[in-house]
């Protein structure tokens, strides 16, 4: 079997759950949400055991199962099961938001809700897969129409609807970029392939102005995809006004499957003896320090929690650009692609631990102000902790996966002996020990009497229990993902 009949077969059943949706009115939505946590289950325990690794002979030249591709396409599944999860904890505000009276049709609109992350979640996969252009357009476009639909799918919140628009527009403009940026090193070069731009690069004589353009545009591109500054202004807005399981889509899933494409362009184009490689390194540490530093001090001064994570996210796609420019130079037997991949694997379950949270609060009358959650663990000792746990790995608190995460980088940094990015990187990381701290001591400070104690359903306090143990674990004993990407 090929992922490429998972991928197949996911899309199916997005399909057949938006036809259920349609036409069996009276099917309750949450049975469709489960129906695709299974489908999602299955895909994820065939890839897991090894039943989805075989490539035919002809797609094989745009299509990878590589030890990376499968590691993406398994967070892509987990993260897409987890949104799921998250988006049951959600319903009430979706429901409320879709009719504007709750009394009238409490499920409205969740049925569309739990099947579109299918089409996201298919869109990744393949983008994890992708050897040429042309496929990674494809895919890339695939998620980001599912997104647009996602981000303003709130119709009766003025908030939702203006950062649909904002992500819309701007995401035109990328994408533009990108395709231009494409169309431009095709022309350059003559090749699709990342393995063919990749062998003309070493062979290239004359002027590199035209490859050089070409590279700037798909890295403008892909910067807005995975939120590095300059191409960054779309991100507190449309985080804050999203609904927030998609927010964590975004902040996790999007930014995944950006890296990725990210990972494989990078390290086409500065291969050993590439005409371009020390300019594009060059770029990328500028690149990095800028998004780094500008992430880490905008939060600084954020009272909303979803906005102030918006901004966090920022300041976590500098140090995994920071990762991308250290190509070559890499610890403890990672590749610069298996750190990346090691610091996303340990930046999803904090993360979406923080939105699970966000999510049941906000369904149960707690508004999105840090100030609100003030004394939530005195209220919800259990989801305080958890929380509090995830933000310390945010953090990079020693012994939590998050800790790992940056000292990899650090020391890939130090091994490339670029000083300057690392004095960036640790004011930002210090920069984060504040404003993340600060939402704990929020946590843990007398607060309101009248908060209620927020309570989860089954499958929330079970993707809880297991992302905790992540954290956990991954922050001991990195070796797992390690083995798990091959390297």
């Amino acid at each position: 079997m090929s992922p490429l009949h998972l991928e197949i077969a996911l899309a199916v059943l997005g399909l057949v759950l938006l036809l259920v949706e349609s036409f069996a009115t009276k099917l309750p939505r949450q049975t469709l949400a489960f129906a695709a946590i299974g489908g999602l289950s299955l895909a994820l325990i065939l890839l897991l055991g090894g039943f989805a690794k075989t490539v035919p002979a002809d797609v094989a030249t745009f299509y990878t199962a590589d030890s990376l591709a499968l590691f993406y396409k398994a967070l892509a599944l987990i993260t897409t099961i987890a949104v799921i999860v998250i988006s049951m904890e959600y319903a009430p505000v979706i429901s409320r938001f879709m009719t504007g009276d709750p009394d009238r049709h409490h499920e409205a609109g969740l049925g569309e809700f739990y099947s579109l992350p299918l089409f996201v979640c298919v869109g990744m996969m393949v983008m994890a897969s992708a050897r040429d252009l042309i496929t990674i357009f494809v895919a890339l476009e695939l998620m980001t129409v599912s997104f647009y639909v996602l981000v303003a799918f709130m119709r009766r919140s003025a908030a939702a609807l203006e950062a649909g628009v904002k992500y819309l527009i701007l995401g035109a403009l990328s994408t533009g970029l990108l395709i231009y940026g494409f169309a431009w090193l095709y022309g350059m070069t003559g090749e699709l392939t990342l393995d063919g731009i990749s062998a003309k690069l070493t062979t290239w004589h004359g002027d590199t102005t035209g490859l050089l353009l070409g590279v700037v545009l798909v890295l403008a591109g892909l910067g807005f995809k995975v939120a590095a500054v300059p191409f960054q202004m779309w991100v507190p807005d449309v985080y804050q006004g999203a609904p927030t399981p998609v927010t964590a889509f975004l902040s996790v899933g999007s930014k995944a499957s950006g890296f990725i494409v990210f990972t494989r362009f990078v390290e086409a184009i500065t291969v050993k003896g590439s005409v371009i490689e020390s300019e594009v390194t060059n770029v990328l540490f500028i690149i990095a320090g800028a998004t780094i530093l500008f992430g880490n001090l905008a939060a600084i001064a954020q009272t909303n929690f979803k906005r102030l994570l918006g901004y966090s996210s920022i300041a976590h796609a500098g140090f995994l650009v920071l990762a991308l420019a250290c190509h070559g130079h890499t610890p403890g037997g990672f590749t610069t692609g298996g750190i990346v991949a090691f610091y996303l694997a340990t930046y999803l379950p904090m993360t979406l631990i923080c939105f699970l949270i966000i999510s049941a609060a906000r369904a149960q009358g707690v508004n999105e102000e840090i100030a609100s959650y003030r004394g939530l663990a005195r209220k919800s000792p259990l989801l305080g902790f958890a929380l509090m746990l995830a933000l310390a790995s945010l953090a990079g608190l020693p012994l939590t996966a998050g800790f790992m995460g940056k000292f990899l980088v650090f020391f890939s940094v130090t091994l490339k002996g670029g000083y300057g990015s690392l004095l960036i990187a640790i004011i930002g990381a210090a920069t984060g020990f504040y404003y993340y701290f600060k939402i704990i001591l929020a946590l843990y400070s007398t607060g309101d009497e009248n908060m209620p104690k927020l309570r989860l359903a089954l499958p929330s306090k079970i993707m809880l229990g297991v992302f905790l143990a992540a954290i956990i674990v991954l922050g001991v004993y990195p070796e797992i993902v390690r083995q798990a990407l091959g390297k």
